[in-house]
């Protein structure tokens, strides 16, 4: 992800806040104590309630009418549809860049692959960033801004599921399917295959360690069927 450029105290509120609920320092479900929070962040109660009413306009907090604030839950309807939405986009996006990738977008690729690790709970934070820095390399090289800006929204909301996801027993399994593909999808797209690196996106995400774990907690509480 390329560095936020702050423009004003709620900005720099707003990614602290942000990123803390990401990493999983603000626990989902938990209450916002936003006098303490703001001292913490050294600004003032006005830019942080700026901070989390827009916070609370993405879905990332939840305020009742008392101005009291909550990280919201995970919650499997919305994993599944983050999933679904990225299922249905991130091949479309990769298919472009295949036509349209540059000598610029191929050394990106190839240097995210070099800092890729397998996700799994023992590479933990940094597998997850080096896994995103790769699909990043390869969506940005559709050229397509629209595509890139939805498909940055829908990894920065999944992300707290993947992190749930190496938690769950899959998460300790070495991935190697995973880490391979990886690469492929790099040459397809660099070989200007465009149907091939679609056709791997898709069975890619399908065959992910979010979705297997998201599947296996999605059958137990009865949100899916068979």
């Amino acid at each position: 992800m390329p560095e936020p450029v702050f423009t004003s105290k709620a900005d720099v509120a707003y990614a602290l806040i942000r990123r803390r609920i990401l990493d999983g320092t603000l626990e989902a479900g938990s209450r916002l104590a936003q006098y303490e929070l703001a001292a913490d962040l050294g600004i003032s109660i006005t830019p942080l309630r700026e901070a989390v009413r827009r916070l609370s306009g993405e879905g990332w907090i939840l305020l009742d009418t008392h101005r009291n604030a909550r990280v919201a839950e995970l919650d499997l309807a919305d994993a599944r549809a983050l999933l679904e939405a990225r299922r249905a986009l991130e091949p479309a996006a990769v298919a472009l860049a295949a036509e349209r990738r540059t000598d610029e977008d191929v050394a990106t690729m190839q240097t995210a692959l070099t800092r890729l690790r397998p996700v799994t709970r023992r590479w933990g934070a940094a597998a997850l960033a080096a896994h995103r820095e790769v699909h990043r390399a390869l969506y940005c090289a559709s050229h397509n801004v629209v595509m890139v800006r939805m498909l940055d929204d829908l990894w920065d909301k999944s992300d707290r599921y993947r992190r749930v996801g190496l938690q769950l027993p899959p998460g300790g399994e070495d991935r190697t399917r995973d880490f391979e593909e990886h690469h492929e999808l790099v040459r397809l797209v660099v070989a200007g295959d465009a149907a091939g690196a679609s056709e791997l996106m898709a069975s890619h995400i399908d065959n992910s360690l979010t979705a297997s774990a998201l599947s296996e907690r999605l059958e137990e509480s009865g949100a899916i069927g068979g």
